[in-house]
């Protein structure tokens, strides 16, 4: 690998998780270590993605550690102390043998004030040159933009949620 990225998926439309997962499996596909943070799902819904992760092996390996989205009357201390187990894993993970790491709605965590930007340009500034990193969320900071290799806006144009539909099983999660 001549270099490792830092890759950003942001914006309000779906698809950030979903990219960075599909970057992920062809990683794993030519023979790669993967790692996958989740600092907002929480382990109380079973996801696709986790229940894929279980049959691919030691090569590529989900923690779920959040506590779900973060709502007005959320108890914010529960929530921090989850992001910050999240981070410490992402720290672990960079230096683990892993060739990418994803981070997934991290900036979720960064807009509620779950961890600091200054902690995730310090995790970006740490990366192995190996290693490939990738963050998700809405909102993504200028800073974080600015210090990425690649940037994706996903934007929504339309979304079955507006019409009522519910979260689909194999779609959302």
């Amino acid at each position: 690998m001549a270099q490792g990225l830092v890759m950003v998926f942001t914006g309000d439309g779906k698809g950030k998780t979903t990219a960075a997962l599909g970057m992920a499996l062809r990683a794993w596909g030519h023979g790669m270590r993967v790692f996958i943070v989740q600092f907002v799902k929480s382990d109380r819904v079973m996801t696709g993605e986790r229940l894929a992760a279980a049959q691919l092996g030691e090569r590529f390996v989900i923690q779920t550690l959040g506590e779900g989205f973060v709502f007005p009357a959320a108890d914010r201390d529960r929530h921090r102390e989850a992001a910050a187990r999240a981070l410490a894993a992402a720290r672990e993970a960079l230096t683990g043998g892993y060739d990418m790491v994803v981070l997934d709605e991290i900036t979720h965590a960064l807009r509620h004030g779950l961890v600091s930007e200054e902690a995730v340009l310090m995790l970006i500034d740490a990366k192995p040159p190996a290693v490939h990193l990738v963050l998700t969320g809405r909102d993504a900071p200028p800073a974080l933009v600015e210090r990425a290799d690649l940037v994706t806006e996903m934007r929504a144009v339309k979304h079955h949620y507006a019409r009522g539909v519910p979260a689909q099983k194999g779609v959302e999660y």
